[in-house]
């Protein structure tokens, strides 16, 4: 059984048997139809996904790897923030007329800070230290700036990565403020799996640990058939994920860059309403 899929299974199973709702407050998202979207959550979940065991894909929906890469990269890589640098269209909700989302996620990734060794931003600062600071304990990137709060067009959910190298191996912990359990988790803990996985092999290290740290773990009301569906699923085991060895520099790498042998995974044909 993949371990992305025990831990969903177990986490939403918390979930809806000892979390909270939220429908005697005011809440903020709205579904299409302009009812507000309720949740009911859990707090302070944290999961650990051992990367040289396996790499953490569910396999109780198909996942599209290559979809959460070429988002990955339009962040971390491409330090975009604009809609029409990606291949999917997740984030045509929060743009607007000309595709921007604000200063939001790449953005924040993307502003140049001087340094001593010279002006880098966030991206280069953690390769930079990987390479030539790897016992640092400040190696970590952060999007959650207050100053740009009001010209987001979505507040970052993945906030912040806390990368740590213990010998030759490369650990990071990712906090989370909010998670839409059916629509993100699987989605969030794939592509920063390979992020762990594309900067080790960069930086000449392995990857190790991936720490998910989710504040606000929430399933909405009308998530709630799908997931009870999902997670009454027998699992396959997880799958091999191959990156490609050529590639030694960060900003090279591309969604075609990882493969995926021997996946199998159950169909998933039901819409999943997106609230808003």
């Amino acid at each position: 059984m993949s371990r992305a899929d025990r831990l969903f299974i177990e986490n939403c199973k918390q979930i809806l048997s000892q979390g909270v709702w939220d429908t005697d407050q005011n809440v903020r998202p709205k579904w299409p139809d302009g009812t507000p979207a309720h949740t009911v959550k859990c707090f302070g979940i944290v999961n650990r996904y051992d990367l040289r065991a396996e790499f953490p894909i569910q396999t109780i929906r198909r996942m599209y790897l290559k979809s959460a890469v070429d988002e990955l990269l339009w962040i971390w890589q491409k330090k975009s923030n604009n809609v029409h640098d990606l291949t999917t269209h997740i984030w045509d909700a929060w743009s607007d007329k000309g595709g921007s989302i604000g200063k939001a996620y790449g953005y924040q990734l993307g502003v140049k800070h001087h340094y001593p060794e010279g002006d880098m931003d966030q991206v280069d600062r953690v390769l930079y230290d990987l390479k030539h600071n790897p016992a640092s304990r400040r190696i970590l990137t952060n999007l959650y700036n207050h100053h740009d709060l009001s010209e987001m067009g979505l507040y970052p959910c993945a906030y912040s990565m806390t990368f740590n190298v213990s010998g030759r191996t490369l650990n990071a912990i990712l906090n989370q403020r909010s998670q839409d359990m059916l629509t993100a988790n699987g989605w969030n803990v794939m592509q920063y799996a390979v992020l762990v996985h594309m900067l080790a092999q960069v930086s000449g290290l392995e990857a190790g640990e991936l720490v998910h740290v989710i504040a606000d773990a929430h399933i909405y009301d009308r998530h709630v058939p799908l997931v009870e569906e999902l997670i009454a699923r027998e699992p396959y085991d997880a799958p091999k994920m191959v990156l490609d060895p050529a590639v030694t520099d960060f900003y090279a790498f591309t969604p075609d860059s990882v493969k995926l042998e021997g996946y199998r995974y159950h169909p998933f044909d039901h819409a999943i309403p997106v609230a808003e």
